[in-house]
């Protein structure tokens, strides 16, 4: 498997004890350091008696698509799994994707459970997928991402076919979903496993931020929607509107939030979300209002 690292010594054990224990043992690890400044490379080190590991040290890209590709162009296997090295697995989770890999399916995900806090020790909440409908490409189209990136076992080859993870900078923190949309347009062979198999950490240090989403969904946008003659849409899906919203709203531009809400519903956003369309929608608008308001009692001279 693939593990692209930055600066992740306070993470990265719990990631690589999970690789200790996996039930299947054919593996080789290759943690792909994206020019860390602090202790990841002691960390990594005790772990090269115990597995089959390599790590590989190179100047900071700034994202986990350069990693990504360099332990791509490394590995040796015919699946490539890929894991963040803030992110586990459970036990079995090498052995049921090699299972099905070997059945036939040419990438395989799962649910992973979602981890907050180190002390964390009860998981019950999930980072869901669900089944990918024919064709697999207007599916992650239409309706988003829904495959997390430590939960992908992948043929290696298929994965090289497509060029790998995208390095380029606009693509940082979507270069998975991207590289999803690529693999779906040479196959149809997605599976998903039943079972939770792994944990995703939300504890800090993620590169996600609404600014940067902002621009992702614009980026995505522009590559898939507007310029791309396979897309089998011309305007952004609900999805990219209801997102938009969200990061609007976390910036406080309320000016921007309701237009967006509004451009998802008419793209048909699930009936699920429209609680906290209407939720997001009021408060922005009230808030509005009030800054109306002061602004208002302030021309009028009004303390």
């Amino acid at each position: 498997m693939v593990i692209p690292t930055y600066n992740r010594a306070k993470d990265i054990k719990r990631c690589l004890d999970s690789l200790v224990a996996q039930t299947f043992r054919d593996f080789e690890a290759l943690v792909c350091d994206d020019g860390s400044t602090d202790e990841t490379a002691q960390v990594v080190s005790p772990y090269k008696s115990v597995l089959d590991l390599t790590y590989h040290w190179n100047e900071n890209f700034g994202g986990p698509a350069r990693p990504r590709n360099i332990g791509l162009r490394l590995a040796r296997g015919t699946y490539v799994a890929l894991l963040d090295s803030d992110d586990w697995w459970a036990p079995r989770k090498l052995a049921e994707s090699v299972r099905r890999l070997d059945a036939g399916a040419d990438l395989v995900y799962h649910d992973m459970f979602v981890v907050r806090s180190s002390r964390q020790r009860l998981h019950w909440h999930r980072r869901r997928t669900r089944e990918l409908a024919e064709p697999v490409f207007d599916d992650l189209l239409r309706h988003g991402n829904v495959l997390s990136n430590s939960s992908v076992v992948v043929r290696r080859e298929i994965l090289l076919g497509v060029g790998g993870f995208s390095e380029d900078p606009s693509l940082i923190a979507w270069e998975d979903y991207d590289a999803w949309l690529r693999i779906s347009r040479v196959t149809e062979r997605f599976e998903r496993l039943g079972e939770t198999l792994g944990y995703y950490w939300t504890g800090g240090g993620n590169i996600s931020s609404p600014q940067r989403l902002i621009g992702n969904i614009e980026r995505f946008n522009e590559i898939y929607v507007t310029t791309d003659a396979g897309a089998s849409i011309r305007t952004p899906p609900a999805w990219c509107c209801y997102a938009l919203g969200r990061a609007y709203y976390q910036l406080g531009n309320y000016s921007a939030v309701v237009p967006q809400l509004q451009q998802a519903l008419v793209a048909g956003l699930p009936a699920a979300k429209y609680p906290q369309v209407l939720l997001m929608a009021a408060i922005s608008y009230l808030r509005l209002l009030r800054g109306s308001a002061r602004d208002t009692s302030a021309r009028s001279g009004i303390q």
